[in-house]
């Protein structure tokens, strides 16, 4: 096959040539694209040499990978580089990587929908699959293929191999006939703030605050689920999974901290996106110096307002909200009553908590009419 060019919108596939040596090995230098890759580090000009002069060639000729620059089309600067590897029998494998000057301007989206098109095409290698791997944590390639139609299929621990080390990836399809744009809605975590408590996104910074608040021994008797002890590996976890719930549209959570900032001192959340129709179910946790002053309060309320305001509006457009409480938490029962939220049932024998002991659920309930 002979190397060929992708036209699209604002944007220009090519293969890379001799004179993109210099760019390519600055682009492959970025901190960021070899976190995310299993290019050799450091990345040497002699290591471009060869991908340009040799690998590039050969993937083109075998058929087996064919690669292009992405290219500004006004003066053909080299932007980025997506690959198309195909090991046979329909499917397609893609991977890319970007210069940071020309993230966030949907460069690599574009790019990689011009690929697809062209993948599943009659008159182009007619796939009827098309795959994307990525290791855990690299969410601005993992939003690249999501925007592109791609469906998450799940995760491999140990997939891949970098530089000696087996990493977790995560991995998704497109196949052909699917429309190439989101399949499942990405939740936006924006910034809620008060003067009294500021909602903001889990950072893993906040992990020890996260350690501290849920070794507490009235968060352990309350929340029976809880690992004990409860680990800073497992408080990342956590928060990694706080982006996985909105990444595939089940839910949202925040971090609550005081209006100056600072670790977090609660986490509050909305949840079961998919399994409510048009609702969600409140979270809370508060770490123990924060309690007794109102916070919690303050925050499910602001938590409930976003949940209710239109998604035209930036929120979430939901029409109710419910939440529970174990028989004997009272302070969690205050909580949920001072916001506002209205008694609607009680689950017998409904959760458990810490030491075995089986408790009743009291549950409550919010309209959205009920805010206005």
């Amino acid at each position: 096959m002979q190397p060929f060019e992708l036209r699209g919108s604002g944007i220009l596939l090519a293969v890379p040539t001799a004179e993109d040596v210099d760019r390519v090995t600055a682009i492959c230098q970025d901190p960021e694209v070899l976190r995310w890759t299993t290019l050799p580090m450091p990345y040497r000009r002699e290591h471009a040499e060869g991908f340009i002069e040799d690998h590039v060639p050969s993937g083109w000729a075998e058929e087996r990978e064919l690669t292009w620059a992405i290219r500004d089309p006004a003066d053909r600067a080299v932007l980025g580089l997506i690959g198309l590897r195909l090991p046979g029998n329909g499917r397609g494998e893609v991977g890319f990587m970007l210069a940071e000057e020309a993230r966030g301007r949907n460069v690599m989206s574009r790019a990689l929908r011009l690929v697809a098109e062209f993948g599943f095409a009659d008159e182009g290698l007619q796939l009827s699959h098309l795959g994307w791997q990525g290791f855990v944590g690299n969410w601005a390639s993992r939003r690249v293929a999501w925007a592109t139609g791609f469906r998450m299929e799940g995760r491999i621990r140990g997939g891949l191999a970098q530089r000696g080390e087996r990493r977790d990836v995560w991995v998704a399809t497109l196949a052909a006939g699917e429309p190439m744009k989101p399949a499942t809605p990405w939740l936006a975590t924006p910034t809620l703030s008060s003067d009294r408590v500021l909602l903001r996104r889990f950072t893993r910074s906040d992990a020890d605050a996260v350690v501290e608040a849920c070794n507490d021994p009235e968060t352990q008797h309350w929340l029976g689920g809880l690992p004990s002890p409860y680990t800073r590996e497992i408080a990342l976890r956590y928060i990694d999974d706080r982006e996985e719930e909105a990444a595939a549209g089940r839910g949202v959570s925040w971090a609550a901290t005081l209006p100056d900032g600072g670790p977090a001192v609660g986490s509050f959340s909305l949840m079961g996106l998919h399994s409510h129709d048009g609702g969600a179910e409140v979270g809370y946790w508060m770490h123990p110096a924060a309690r007794g002053n109102g916070l919690a309060t303050t925050a499910v309320r602001m938590l409930a307002r976003h949940a209710f305001t239109p998604e035209e509006h930036g929120g979430l457009g939901l029409r109710r909200l419910v939440v529970a409480h174990v028989s004997g938490n009272d302070a969690s029962r205050k909580v949920i009553e001072r916001a506002g939220f209205t008694p609607c049932g009680v689950e017998r024998a409904g959760d458990r908590i810490r030491g075995g002991t089986i408790v009743d659920l009291h549950w409550y309930d919010l309209l959205s009419d009920d805010m206005r």
